[in-house]
């Protein structure tokens, strides 16, 4: 079975964490979101796989290869300009011939049966199947009116405010057959949501819907990225440790997942599910989860508390410094007595000196330097670097 997978996105949404890698890159449990896709459709029995790619390519293609790793076979296709959704995939479309093909975005994380969405297509006669989801605030997604045949009466992308009249928001994920690729222009921006179903419905064809169980995301913001790691740290149902540990008076509650060369000193406590790369060093007197990965070759110094957040590589923690609910960028410096508050993200190669207070919400770019003692109530941008944080 086939299956297109979207990567072109640069991933604004997720910034300052998608200027060094694209947004299918982005690290959950220690690997790049994009591999637990690929071996999710793969274990589904989707192993005939295609890539559309554009922003920072040559990082995905190093993450998946040619596909055996994770049982499949792929082939990449490259955007030389944005196309949009439905665009990109016909830029594919020489692939994607020959019968139905499963669509799903690059950044998409879920543990959804789409082979049950796949063959539900097969029995209904739509040219193509829209995957929903039921979901709290729908205002970020496309929505859908069905009826009692899972007929999609209506589309909305993004409603406003009096414009709410479904909480079935889009998943991203469709089952479409090749003659979808009629009404698609060729070389052209063009979206499925907002141009291609409108357009379809339009011209008197039915589009039918999947109504899926489970938990998906499009990990479109740092919010959604921690509760897809969560779900991905809940699956970790037993101890694993790869290679040596070196243990002194720590203790262990897990479930954890951890590489080789680590070390855990006197009355440090991981409590699980916690996911801890190779080569980290863990001093004395350090909490550590439940609900957190961190990454290879970092050093967690004394009497430092971690809770429910993702530390990537090479990240430094002081001394008495407390991280809740945040994400920190590969080679991040934290001082000593700093507090790093929820819902927070730090870029890459970011120093905060001593004594810093970083409120809930803020966002700091690649390679700013925070002064000792501050207290930071909104983003901290770095000129060298694009600002914006709205688009895909």
């Amino acid at each position: 079975m086939k299956v297109c997978i979207m990567c072109g996105g640069e991933g604004t949404r997720l910034r300052p964490l998608t200027f060094d890698r694209p947004k299918p890159c982005v690290p959950i449990v220690n690997m790049p979101s994009v591999q637990h896709l690929v071996w999710h459709l793969s274990n589904l029995g989707f192993n005939d796989v295609i890539i559309t790619l554009g922003y920072k390519s040559r990082e995905i293609e190093d993450a998946l290869g040619d596909g055996s790793l994770f049982g499949a076979d792929i082939t990449y296709v490259h955007e030389k300009t944005k196309l949009g959704t439905a665009g990109s995939v016909k830029n594919a479309q020489k692939y994607l011939e020959g019968g139905p093909f499963l669509v799903v975005g690059g950044d998409h994380v879920a543990d959804l049966n789409l082979l049950e969405f796949y063959r539900e297509h097969l029995k209904n006669d739509t040219i193509t199947t829209i995957g929903l989801i039921s979901i709290d605030d729908p205002t970020e997604y496309g929505i859908a009116e069905i009826d009692a045949h899972y007929q999609i009466k209506r589309f909305k992308e993004k409603p406003g405010p009096g414009e709410i009249f479904s909480n079935l928001a889009s998943t991203g994920m469709y089952v479409c057959e090749p003659g979808i690729f009629d009404f698609i222009p060729a070389n052209e921006k063009y979206d499925f949501a907002r141009h291609l179903f409108p357009d379809l419905m339009q011209r008197g064809y039915t589009l039918k819907a999947w109504l899926a169980r489970g938990n998906w995301s499009d990990v479109g913001n740092p919010r959604s990225l921690r509760q897809a790691e969560r779900w991905k740290l809940q699956d970790i149902t037993f101890t694993n440790i790869s290679g040596d540990l070196y243990v002194k008076g720590a203790k262990i509650a897990g479930p954890v997942q951890m590489g080789g060369s680590l070390s855990l000193a006197q009355n440090s406590r991981v409590i699980g599910p916690v996911a801890i790369g190779s080569g980290t060093i863990v001093e004395e007197n350090v909490i550590i989860g439940p609900y957190t990965s961190i990454g290879e070759r970092c050093i967690v110094k004394s009497n430092s508390k971690i809770f429910s957040s993702s530390i990537y590589n090479g990240v430094i923690i002081g001394k008495d410094s407390t991280i809740s609910g945040s994400v920190i960028d590969n080679g991040t410096l934290i001082g000593d007595g700093c507090s790093i508050e929820n819902d927070t993200v730090i870029g890459p190669r970011v120093v905060i000196q001593n004594g810093v207070v970083v409120h809930s919400g803020t966002r700091i770019w690649p390679e700013v330097i925070v002064p000792e003692g501050t207290v930071v109530k909104e983003h901290i941008l770095n000129e060298k670097f694009d600002a914006r944080i709205e688009g895909s």
